[in-house]
């Protein structure tokens, strides 16, 4: 299949981004129920949820400012691709279906993780721009980032699957190194975090692999 891929005005991404970044909440919330008796993956599954409503806000806050003011926008495009849209769309509809049909923790990391290596968080990234007020960038900046550590650090703590450790580990490398050339060409003060330190509500204990 051939590959949409083209620049698009931010009010033609913006339904489009808010759209599944509530479907990924809705995924992590059905998660929240799925693992209730575990306290500290009902944390995590929480955590994952209350961020994708936080870009959520952060998005329609993006939408009312340009129904305002559609000035703010200018002539800034970002890149949007039909073909993967369309694929993390139905991947979300397939994958809540499954969750509240009832999935083991492997499983449930594994499908977070394919959520997660979307490129959908680089399309927020692109669309905060509207907003002038430098920290609350900042801020969110790093709420897009802060997941994927926890993420790897459960994946390591709950499965003995090393490819899906690796997998996720190398997403934290890389979203993190494109996020920090993101803010630096767009003039954003604050670093984000080394890959090392990437997590924040569960924190890491290491890198030894712990085995069963």
């Amino acid at each position: 299949m051939k590959t949409r891929r083209h620049r698009a005005t931010i009010r033609e991404v913006l339904d489009v981004a808010i759209e599944l970044e509530r479907k990924t909440m809705a995924l992590y919330t059905a998660l929240v129920r799925t693992f209730k008796d575990t306290e500290e993956l009902r944390g995590f599954w929480f955590s994952m949820a209350r961020h994708e409503a936080g870009h959520c806000g952060a998005l329609t806050l993006v939408e009312s400012l340009l129904e305002s003011d559609p000035t703010l926008a200018g002539d800034r495009k970002v890149w949007f691709d039909e073909t993967t849209v369309a694929r993390l769309r139905a991947l979300l509809t397939a994958y809540l279906k499954e969750a509240r049909r009832g999935v083991d923790v492997e499983r449930a990391l594994a499908m977070a993780l394919d959520i997660e290596s979307s490129e959908l968080e680089d399309v927020v990234v692109d669309l905060l721009q509207v907003v002038k007020d430098r920290r609350w960038r900042e801020q969110a900046v790093q709420m897009l980032i802060h997941d994927l550590g926890d993420l790897s650090f459960m994946i390591e703590k709950y499965t003995t699957d090393d490819q899906l450790l690796a997998r996720a580990d190398e997403l934290v490398e890389r979203r993190v190194g494109g996020l920090r050339t993101q803010v630096r060409a767009r003039g954003v003060t604050a670093s984000p975090p080394s890959a090392r330190h990437v997590g924040s509500g569960v924190g890491r204990t290491g890198r030894v692999r712990r085995r069963r």
